[in-house]
């Protein structure tokens, strides 16, 4: 079977703009969803019921609604609920970043719980706040400890934002689909979409490698 790659490759501003749309999805969910759950993981470790309640049906939410299903939810039943008005970006990031931080929380959540209790046994007892014991005493060590699960997270965002394209996000995938409805190929787009993945995701392996060496390697020092 012949393969015609050149009218592929005729479509190379707009495979780079694709890449770039794609990367800002994942840079921006990744720093929004981020944020989001340090405090969802403090909260799961709170002694009041109520409270860690919240933060457990939070990640039990995201964690069993399909993410696609939750990009319909924020960009087209949202603005049927509240008088609020999403553009295609904002919904794709606002979606993501929900979803992210139910997954990235578990795993500081996880970090958390793997420093020694004394520690903030010790810091009660020198009348240092349960905030400041948390984000300058546990939570430091808990990110060095959790920091390849992070790492994976951040991976799985990268390709999870190929469903944006569904709502009509113009990224990579969204640039291969029309690719394929304008040159009537259909192997070829494809292949090239998913060879750009791969190397992303490859690049991402390698930076966040690295960042753990250079971490273990301070750990000794």
């Amino acid at each position: 079977m012949r393969m015609n790659f050149e009218k592929v490759f005729e479509y190379q501003s707009l495979l780079v703009n694709g890449v770039l749309v794609t990367v800002g999805f994942t840079l921006a969910s990744l720093f929004f969803g981020f944020l989001i759950s340090i405090p969802l993981a403090i909260i799961k470790e709170s002694k009041l019921k109520p409270v860690r309640f919240f933060g457990y049906l939070y990640t039990d939410i995201f964690r069993g609604i399909p993410a696609l299903v939750q990009l319909y939810l924020v960009y087209f039943a949202l603005p049927q609920i509240v008088p609020i008005t999403l553009t295609v970006n904002q919904a794709a990031i606002l979606a993501l970043s929900l979803n992210q931080a139910a997954y990235m929380s578990e795993a500081i959540r996880g970090g958390i719980e793997s420093i020694p209790v004394g520690q903030r046994e010790a810091a009660k007892a020198l009348g240092i706040s349960y905030l400041r014991t948390m984000f300058g005493i546990v939570l430091p060590q808990a990110f060095k400890n959790v920091l390849p699960a992070l790492a994976n997270e951040t991976i799985n965002l990268l390709k999870g934002t190929s469903l944006v394209s569904i709502i009509g996000a113009i990224d990579l995938m969204r640039v291969g689909r029309q690719i394929m409805a304008d040159t009537y190929l259909t192997a070829e787009p494809l292949l090239v979409v998913a060879l750009i993945y791969y190397i992303m995701v490859k690049l991402l392996s390698f930076m966040t490698g690295r960042l753990e060496k250079r971490m273990r390697v301070s750990d000794r020092r």
